[in-house]
């Protein structure tokens, strides 16, 4: 998609998007640290209990915090009616990024995209029905293989940086600006069913009858999505969190095959190039694999709702171990995001539950899933506050 300047793209929009600052186009990567009004540099809260380290309360945000559940989001959709248009005109990204960092006072503020973005600049087009979801056309033999190719973000996803960098100038030093990428296994099974499936079974064949084919679909897509998730961070991006929501589909087994080593060979491409940058893992309906995600070296497993967090955490702590990893390893959720449309006092009751499940370091608070469109903006605006308010002994 072309890129416009703001300046001609506020006036063709009117009201509906704030005016941001004009971003200058670098190759420079950008600091992974901010600095303060004093001029000190500081690490934001969030990465700060990422990376396990004592913090003054916990952090917080939600899965998909920015989209259908916000008024102005709605609002926005109906000058610009396409989820690409929403996601790759650079400006309306930052403008819808905001909104839930701006009414909510989230701790991150993560970038509006989607994990099928990068998949263009692979050689592969996508588009998003509103109704059916993301449709590609399927991927059956070693010729559609054969006509992928390593991604050039700078060159396929310059709204992205823009995107990117304008957020680190938008939001307060306190804050962090997270990217994210789609893992290989999920991004596969799009590219095998050729769009959402319930019970991916076309992908599953692949998988029995002819593994080598869908190995060499995931070992490209890894390639390109390690380019993606460092380019993300040069331009902004002070963490990453990796989605495989469609792993939680697979047998351990086929899960210790098809899924933990392409993630792992993201994860490895990040630390070996960033060290310091903290990274999420997320998987939906992960409750039998908690181990197994830990054990690829993942900073911070994010669990979803179904797991117990005082479980999950020695879970976590134990996949490490079996790995030979140090430390006990972070972890992140998982408030069930139907809660949300409970009660004051019961969001208050299970957040607070969680939170002292999960203890007072390497825990940053969020949703088991994506936040439902139908959720009630004053209850997620609580469920925000009541957690930023919470402290663990100790915490001030």
């Amino acid at each position: 998609m072309k890129l416009i300047t703001a300046t001609v793209f506020l006036a063709s929009i009117g009201n509906g998007v704030h005016s941001f600052s004009a971003t200058t186009s670098t190759s420079q990567p950008l600091p992974l640290t901010n600095t303060d009004s004093s001029g000190n540099t500081i690490d934001p809260l969030l990465i700060r209990a990422a990376r396990g380290e004592t913090t003054e309360r916990v952090p917080v945000w939600m899965m998909r915090q920015a989209g259908r559940h916000i008024k102005e989001y709605r609002e926005l959709c109906k000058k610009y009616p396409t989820f690409r248009e929403r996601s790759e005109i650079p400006e309306v990204a930052v403008e819808v990024s905001l909104q839930p960092w701006r009414n909510y006072q989230t701790d991150g503020c993560i970038l509006f995209s989607d994990i099928l973005t990068p998949l263009p600049g692979m050689g592969v087009e996508f588009d998003i029905d509103e109704k059916v979801g993301p449709v590609v056309k399927p991927m059956k033999t070693f010729d559609d293989v054969k006509k992928m190719h390593l991604i050039d973000p700078s060159a396929s996803m310059p709204f992205v940086a823009e995107a990117l960098r304008t957020l680190r100038q938008e939001v307060t030093p306190e804050t962090a600006v997270l990217g994210f990428v789609g893992c290989p296994y999920t991004l596969a099974t799009y590219l095998v069913e050729g769009k959402t499936s319930k019970e991916y079974l076309e992908i599953k064949k692949m998988a029995f009858t002819e593994p080598k084919l869908l190995h060499a679909i995931l070992k490209n897509l890894a390639d390109s999505l390690g380019e993606y998730a460092l380019f993300q961070i040069e331009n902004g991006a002070q963490l990453i969190q990796i989605f495989d929501s469609w792993a939680g589909h697979l047998s351990p087994r086929d899960y210790d095959e098809f899924a933990a080593p392409y993630q792992k060979m993201i994860l490895d491409k990040i630390k070996e190039k960033y060290p310091t940058v903290p990274t999420v893992t997320y998987i939906k309906h992960s409750g039998a694999l908690v181990e197994r995600m830990a054990a690829t070296g993942v900073d911070v497993v994010s669990l979803d709702w179904t797991v117990d967090m005082a479980e999950g955490r020695d879970r976590i702590a134990a996949g490490r171990a079996k790995a030979g990893l140090s430390g006990r390893g972070g972890v992140q959720g998982n408030l069930d995001p139907g809660v949300l449309f409970g009660d004051f006092a019961t969001i208050k009751e299970r957040a607070e539950e969680i939170m002292k499940k999960a203890g007072p370091t390497g825990h940053v608070m969020n949703l088991g899933h994506g936040i439902e469109a139908a959720t009630p903006e004053e209850n997620a605006a609580y469920f925000i506050e009541t957690v930023r308010n919470y402290r663990h002994e100790g915490q001030t």
